[in-house]
């Protein structure tokens, strides 16, 4: 027990450091390709930190060797945007929240129009993606490809309406070439790499220490997989999110989790539609309503152009929502 719970307190130490170096290197690539702020978020970014959560659908869903195994990388692939639409951008609005302490304003310093946009794809999708989970046919693993198809369509959307490159940031000079006023690609490239494999080792223990913990203080392995363990997985987004947000820099903050939500409602999810039936439980399905419900409420204030810091801060609520039926599924 006191074993998991120094690994657990030290994989996330290792994860907060190792993100350091990463949305360092990550912006440092941004600029090579002359990337906006948003692209780089959205995609480069995003696709990096997403890697450690779609390994775990992936391993599930294609070595698991019973229904119950396959399921877990399904939970995962409901659970990672439930946490990205809830936890992870209530993350921010906190962290900017206490920058408002030190005169920071209250107005959101992003593309409000463009993240409601991200929101909208998220929604289509997402509402697609529950609908399957609703139907049994044949050819549904077909389907994946639909949306792998989408992603694609993302993210050749993202580079193509790009604004200004990351000239315009205050751009910390590379952490493993600190006296270089202007790194190579392949430095910038290797510090990023070096970061996500340590970010990607470091979540695989910290994933599993947050099982044992959950199970050894009463939690049933579905309630540990379900609502702890895609907190774990989604980790890297949330230090990502409030190391840009401490840097003030809250439209990569933002454009990470908006780029990682789209991830979440495609890859993990091909995956998912193409090894198993894709059949969504009770819990599962209240995932998803939460889900939307988050979403939606953020499509209204950034498509306004109103999001502020607290109806940020205020949408992690939901997800307390959430655990409170899953303890009264499960417990009562």
């Amino acid at each position: 027990m006191f074993l998991s719970i120094f690994l657990f307190l030290l994989a996330a130490a290792i994860i907060y450091f190792a993100c350091e170096f990463f949305v360092n290197g990550v912006e440092w690539v941004g600029h090579h390709f002359r990337l906006g702020a948003t692209a780089t978020g959205t995609v480069l970014a995003a696709f990096g930190t997403a890697l450690p959560e779609s390994a775990v659908t992936f391993m599930a869903v294609v070595f698991g060797q019973t229904p119950e195994q396959k399921d877990i990388g399904v939970g995962a692939a409901m659970g990672g945007p439930l946490v990205l639409a809830t936890l992870a951008y209530a993350v921010v609005g906190l962290a900017l929240l206490r920058a408002h302490g030190t005169g920071r304003a209250l107005i959101i310093q992003a593309d409000q129009p463009r993240l409601a946009r991200d929101q909208a794809w998220f929604m289509g999708i997402f509402v697609f993606k529950v609908g399957l989970g609703l139907l049994a046919f044949a050819w549904k693993p077909w389907l994946g490809i639909l949306f792998l198809g989408t992603y694609a369509l993302y993210v050749k959307r993202e580079l193509s309406n790009d604004e200004e490159c990351l000239d315009c940031e205050d751009l910390e000079p590379l952490k493993l070439r600190p006296r270089d006023a202007n790194p190579s690609l392949f430095w910038s490239c290797t510090q990023t790499l070096l970061a996500l494999v340590v970010i990607g080792v470091a979540s695989h223990v910290f994933v599993r220490q947050i099982e044992f913990l959950g199970v050894a203080m009463g939690a049933s392995p579905h309630l540990a997989a379900l609502l702890l363990a895609p907190v774990a997985t989604e980790l890297p987004e949330i230090m990502n999110a409030l190391i840009w947000v401490r840097q003030g820099k809250e439209r990569l903050a933002l454009a990470n989790i908006s780029g990682a939500m789209m991830i979440q409602a495609t890859i993990p999810s091909a995956l998912g539609i193409f090894m198993t039936p894709w059949l969504l439980d009770g819990p599962l399905l209240v995932a998803g309503l939460m889900t939307l419900v988050a979403i939606m409420l953020l499509w209204l204030r950034f498509r306004q152009a109103r999001m502020s810091v607290p109806a940020l801060a205020a949408v992690g609520g939901l997800y307390g929502v959430f655990a409170a039926y899953l303890g009264w599924y499960f417990y009562a």
